[in-house]
């Protein structure tokens, strides 16, 4: 179990079983896991994607590649976003990396030493917690409300003290959904400027609106200024067994980046799944991918939405615009304390400690739509019901 001190308090990470599932026994239903379903995993576009490359003959990504990625790749990334997010994304703004995690990891190590402080919101993603405490840095918390990370509670705090970065997921945010207002984004980005602080953006979730387009990513900022470094990933948009994503950040701040021992020792990341990648994207299958994916997360959500007024009505929550994620709160309930009977009831979800840095938020619980269809999902909402009820 991994530890934090913070002020003096020690913070243990909440574990009474594994946080993160990967193989679900036969019958249990995780309505926690945040991977998609197996279905869903599009492994005859890879394979199609992969026919062609190996038919070009090209040995060079098989060697260690240019640290910033492979300039092909690169080329077609920065079209595809140019895009599909109708934005103005230059190659020469991106860095391949081993996946969202992996580049805080990175950024971690290039920009911290242990004890440094940085800002993390309340709730945040459990798993970037851990990443945190393995480079032994102080969390101080920030709230997050239904418009995102509270910036006056940001500017209040930068006051008193000064953290080495922020980091936000500000659209359909893991675990609360909620996303980040485009006057709040216009403001800490200002804030970063004045204080000279980073900004660690993890935009994973940016591709996956089902009702309306959320703001445009904090990455629009990068172009212009140093302190936005933005993370993502196709974990969420094709398939998270790839270990390949992106950083978009000012390219001084890429010059750095590709400065860093681990890109000088190793070349730079996953060039042969990248050019797999550049193939697919090529095909236009990146963007049909995404599509399907908003169709079927967009059933499923309303799926879960409608089984929690159904079941749960004294369950307390707002219906995410997008993203995986329903944050639930269920008023007077110790919702950690139920886990392991749920489990017994072959029922699974992740309790809100987990997400917290100050061991708080246990009346909350992280549902996720993005493994079950919708009749398990139905299923997994009535069995969770009777468990919460004290039922068999």
């Amino acid at each position: 179990m991994s530890c934090q001190v913070r002020h003096g308090i020690s913070y243990t990470l909440y574990m009474i079983l594994p946080i993160v599932q990967t193989d679900v026994p036969l019958g249990y239903i995780d309505l926690g896991s945040g991977n998609p379903s197996l279905d869903l995993l599009p492994i005859e576009m890879l394979q199609r994607a992969s026919e062609l490359y190996f038919s070009s003959g090209d040995r060079r990504t098989l060697q260690y590649g240019a640290e910033h990625g492979i300039g092909y790749f690169l080329t077609a990334l920065a079209e595809f976003l140019s895009a599909y997010l109708q934005l103005q994304v230059n190659s020469d703004a991106l860095l391949v990396t081993n996946g969202a995690s992996a580049a805080l990891d990175m950024l971690c190590t290039l920009y911290t030493k242990p004890g440094d402080l940085i800002f993390v919101e309340e709730p945040t993603y459990f798993l970037a917690r851990s990443i945190f405490a393995d480079h032994k840095l102080q969390v101080e918390t920030i709230s997050v409300d239904q418009d995102g990370l509270d910036i006056d509670e940001v500017e209040k705090k930068l006051s008193r003290e000064m953290p080495k970065f922020v980091y936000t997921i500000p659209t359909f945010h893991n675990p609360a959904s909620v996303t980040l207002s485009q006057d709040r984004r216009d403001r800490l980005v200002n804030l970063a400027q004045q204080e000279d602080i980073l900004i660690i953006a993890d935009e994973v979730y940016q591709f996956l609106a089902y009702d309306h387009e959320p703001p445009e990513p904090m990455a629009v900022f990068s172009s212009q200024v140093e302190q936005v470094i933005s993370i993502n990933s196709f974990s969420k948009i094709l398939a998270p067994g790839l270990r390949l994503g992106w950083i978009q950040t000012h390219p001084e701040v890429l010059s750095r980046l590709v400065r860093s021992g681990l890109l000088g020792s190793g070349g730079g990341m996953n060039p042969f799944t990248s050019a797999i990648a550049y193939y697919l994207i090529q095909a236009g299958d990146l963007a049909d991918n995404i599509a399907r994916l908003k169709g079927i997360y967009q059933h499923r959500l309303a799926a879960m939405d409608k089984a929690l007024g159904l079941y749960l009505p004294e369950a307390e929550y707002t219906a995410p615009h997008g993203g995986y994620y329903f944050w639930v709160r269920f008023p007077g309930m110790d919702v950690s304390k139920m886990r392991a009977r749920a489990w017994k009831s072959k029922i699974d979800f992740r309790p809100g400690e987990l997400f917290s840095s100050q061991m708080g938020l246990q009346e909350y619980m992280r549902l996720s739509i993005s493994y079950y269809d919708a009749p398990q999902i139905e299923q997994g909402i009535m069995e969770l019901a009777k468990c919460l009820r004290g039922g068999d």
